[in-house]
């Protein structure tokens, strides 16, 4: 929070030194992250040489004013500084621009969230021609302080100044081969004159003027463009990348330098409490002998180790053992303070340790479950604690095969990551061909310009799907996502021709049948079969996990089709099938026909023929998921794409269907001709299609309870079943559908003599629906539930396909009009509020009716936590992403619990 400077005036500048400091971690916000932990660890007495921060309120004024220069800062700022400057000064027995004695500073940003190597950083800021003889004086190293002069130059012409770092890069490099210099190391202090003469004379050639003298000036243009690289290219990127707000703005540190270059007993180095790939309680880290931070980063010296490994003698542990006994001291209590691994810079000046920054150290998933575990078993954490340090939407990482960041990679192109893991196989460009192929034992990758419902035989047959186009929400991605395939979608340098079996590249030209590879985690195609690693659940996962289930309200189900995925989505702890969509079933190569048939015949008794031929298969696929999940919830969904769906488009394909049913080709195309729509997504599908043809109903129907009542008699036990009527608007076409179903419940219980119990409920995926639930669930006949289907709803709420989202979402992120794509993550405001519109007046009609989603949001944590709000039973996403859901609904349930106890604290205070 703010706080006033004793004239009441806005106050601007934070000051911190050794054992005070005007903030600490709990002023991240305001002082970014650097900055609050800087204060913090003045506060507990740690050497932290002293500084100021400028606030991120600052920021906020400098990048309104459009100036983007020093003349942009707000009122009183620089009298504040100066003052803080010169307290510096006092501390340090050094003084800004002071010839004899001058006190350099360093410049850093410091965003609340971390964002490494995003903005940018100027050391030995107060350096010029007259300073740099004082501190050749007062540290009696003429070479030091030469070689400080050039890396300022260098740094701030190219950060502040605009200078091209390749320019600096090229002068040194000429200067040393004319002059027989082998490395850096070799030039003495006159050769560093000579260079920063050069650099000097780069600075005015590129710049158009001198570089500057004035200590003052160069302190003011570093923090303009500090504080200007928040609004970087590469900084923008990452802030979307992770979903960090513009409106944030970083801080600026400004704090007096220390040498990790100055003499023998002099390093700087970069440590983690813990090692942040595995997450093993011990020291993780490498320093450089006489070095500064930016050689660390940089990486033209080989870093040495801190531990001492074997009979080696560089590290820090040997080399300096009382400043590596000091630093393991500091490394234990910053973390027993913190209570979490940190990520800490260091820099030892003629043998006395200074820590720079100390943060929450980034981490592998698979580290980030061991640390939360460990520490919660170590005492450091409660075990909700432990839940909430884990990032849900990492736990991707662990769910499927990875490529192996070691091995060599021939990298073609990249799209979007839509569906993670990694997958090698045989080029494919045709569903029919997909499935060929994994007949005969091979590998598969379909690769499609884009796919739609009627490749879905070829997505379940293949390992991997790449598309051209496409989104991250596209059809390809979400089926993908759900089958647990690898998919990387909207790769749009491909060129793919699917009638001659060519995918280009550039100039490269892949056929049929060979080999490449797909990383559905970071979008990258690959040329040929690269090595993998198999995902590795660790014990420390299942620990999270069963704590996780103990605090979550939410039941977490899946969306699973097949009986593969059933298995999959136990093995992930789903709690019962959310959604199983009776359409996938029909695309099998064996059935399709059948389906092909009913849709062509012109008579209900054609029809019938051809769906007495679905029955068995049908009957079939519900008994093994009853059996998988051995009497946890299943809700099947009735049919409910658009019958043109599963008709050929293509002449060949068109031909061979026509022979198969013995049926005039020519009919055939009418019939396909006749079922085209213009907007299929709002036409002749769902329950429309049970009400004009009921007889596909008392299939499904019979199918269910047959198999219901097969998969009891196996297990002893009745299977739990719940019927779900799909894209209702009206409460008469679900009477209608109910009619049906319970007519045929019936016909079954007096076939086979069996009683079994069932719901019905419907699937709201249309805005009216939402507003109608009320009715939609009234009375005993009634929907016994509702799910939401986000996917759905979200495009007929927002009038937007999901198809065709992904260049208009682009824009709409990029103008801020939305801040998140609504397919990925609940649209709260818009899609949520018919969500808690529909749970409310469903409840008043019935009260204690059960509601769910089933859409994809359904395993985002986002939205998760919005679901746990709005007061439904349970989520249902596909299987390998339950594990999200259950460790999301499990934080979502404890920060609701702690938001709870705070209110009623305040309350009663």
């Amino acid at each position: 929070m703010t706080q006033p400077r004793p004239d009441g005036k806005r106050k601007w500048v934070y000051t911190f030194a050794a054992n005070t400091a005007e903030g600490d971690s709990s002023m991240a916000g305001l002082l970014g992250g650097k900055g609050a932990n800087l204060a913090e660890m003045a506060c507990l007495g740690l050497a932290v040489p002293p500084g100021f921060t400028l606030t991120t309120e600052v920021c906020a004024a400098f990048l309104s004013s459009g100036k983007s220069s020093a003349k942009s800062f707000p009122e009183g700022l620089k009298e504040e500084a100066e003052q803080a400057l010169h307290r510096v000064g006092e501390l340090t027995g050094a003084y800004f621009g002071d010839e004899k004695a001058p006190l350099l500073v360093s410049v850093r940003s410091g965003a609340r969230a971390s964002m490494p190597g995003m903005m940018d950083t100027i050391l030995n800021l107060g350096l010029n021609d007259k300073t740099v003889e004082g501190l050749a004086t007062l540290t009696g190293d003429a070479r030091f302080a030469y070689d400080s002069y050039r890396r300022f130059i260098q740094m701030y012409g190219d950060v502040v100044l605009g200078v091209d770092h390749g320019v600096f890069e090229d002068t040194l490099e000429n200067f040393k081969n004319l002059n027989g210099f082998g490395s850096d190391a070799d030039l003495d202090a006159d050769a560093w004159r000579d260079i920063i003469a050069e650099y000097k004379e780069a600075v005015e050639r590129e710049h158009g003027q001198p570089f500057p003298q004035d200590t003052s000036a160069q302190l003011w243009g570093a923090i303009a463009a500090v504080f200007s690289s928040w609004n970087t290219p590469r900084a923008l990127t990452y802030r979307r990348l992770h979903d960090i707000p513009d409106s944030w703005g970083t801080a600026v540190n400004v704090q007096a330098m220390v040498f990790g270059n100055l003499g023998e007993r002099s390093a700087t180095g970069v440590a983690f409490t813990r090692n942040p790939s595995t997450g093993e309680k011990q020291l993780y880290g490498e320093f450089l002998p006489r070095a500064q931070g930016e050689d660390v980063v940089a990486g033209v010296r080989t870093p040495q180790p801190l531990l001492a490994q074997g009979v080696e003698t560089g590290s820090l542990e040997q080399l300096m053992p009382e400043t590596f006994a000091e630093l393991t001291k500091v490394f234990a209590f910053l973390e027993a303070h913190y209570r979490d691994m940190q990520d800490v810079e260091f820099t030892v000046q003629n043998g006395r340790l200074w820590i720079l920054q100390t943060r929450s150290g980034k981490r592998t998933t698979e580290a980030a479950l061991r640390i939360a575990v460990d520490m919660a078993d170590e005492g450091l954490i409660t075990r909700d604690d432990a839940v909430c340090r884990v990032d849900p939407a990492a736990l991707d990482q662990l769910l499927h095969p990875t490529l192996d960041p070691d091995a060599e990679q021939d990298l073609l192109t990249t799209g979007l990551p839509a569906s993670p893991g990694a997958a090698s196989g045989e080029i494919a460009f045709h569903a029919e061909m997909a499935e060929a192929l994994k007949a005969k034992g091979k590998d598969v990758i379909l690769v499609r310009a884009e796919t739609s419902p009627e490749d879905v035989h070829g997505m379940h047959a293949a390992v991997g799907v790449l598309t051209a186009r496409g989104g991250m929400t596209s059809h390809a991605a979400v089926v993908a996502r759900g089958m647990g395939r690898p998919c990387v979608s909207g790769a749009g340098a491909l060129r793919i021709d699917s009638n001659s079996g060519t995918m280009r590249v550039g100039q490269r030209v892949f056929r049929a049948g060979e080999i490449i590879t797909i990383d559905g985690s970071t979008g990258r195609v690959l040329a040929g079969k690269a090595k993998m690693r198999a995902p590795q659940l660790s014990g420390a996962f299942a620990t999270l996990m069963g704590w996780a289930d103990q605090s979550r309200r939410l039941k977490v189900r899946a969306n699973a089709d097949m009986p593969r995925d059933a298995r999959q989505a136990r093995l992930f702890g789903a709690e019962g099938i959310g959604l199983c969509r009776t359409e996938h079933m029909f695309f099998e190569e064996d059935r399709i026909l059948a389906v092909r048939e009913m849709i062509c015949a012109d008579s209900e008794e054609g029809r019938r023929r051809a769906l007495a031929k679905l029955l068995p298969m049908q009957r079939k696929d519900f008994e093994q998921l009853f059996e998988i999940m051995a009497g946890l919830p299943i809700t099947i969904r009735l049919l409910d794409p658009p019958l043109h769906e599963f008709l050929p488009h293509e002449e060949r394909e068109a031909a061979q269907v026509a022979a198969a049913l013995e049926m005039d080709l020519g009919k055939l195309k009418t019939r396909v001709s006749e079922l085209k729509e213009f907007n299929p997504m709002l036409g002749f599908r769902g329950c429309r299609l049970g009400v004009r043809f009921p007889e596909i109903t008392e299939m499904q129907a019979r199918a269910i309870f047959e198999a219901a009542v097969n998969a009891g008699q196996k297990a002893g036990s009745q299977a739990h079943v719940e019927v779900m009527i799909p894209f209702v608007a009206f409460r008469r076409e679900f009477d209608v559908l109910r009619s049906v179903i319970d007519q045929t419940a019936t016909s079954v219980r007096q076939e086979t003599g069996a009683e079994f119990t069932y719901d019905v409920g419907t699937m709201i995926e249309l805005p009216r629906a939402a507003l109608r639930a009320g009715d939609i669930a009234e009375g005993d006949r009634g929907a016994d539930f509702i799910s939401f289907g986000t996917n759905d709803l979200t495009q007929t709420a927002l009038g937007l396909s999901r198809d065709d989202a992904s260049p208009i979402l682009a824009n709409y992120l990029e103008r801020e009009i939305v801040e998140i794509d609504p397919f990925v993550s609940i649209d709260q405001e818009g899609v949520g509020e018919l969500v808690e519109i529909g749970v409310a007046r469903g409840r008043k009609a019935k009260p204690g009716l059960k509601t769910g989603i089933c859409g994809e949001h359904g395993g985002d944590p986002k939205s998760v936590e919005f679901f746990n709000a709005a007061g439904l039973d349970y989520v249902s996403c596909s299987p390998y992403r339950v594990p999200v859901a259950r460790l999301a609904a499990a934080q979502a349930a404890i920060r609701a619990k702690a938001q709870a106890a705070f209110r009623a604290k305040t309350k009663s205070t």
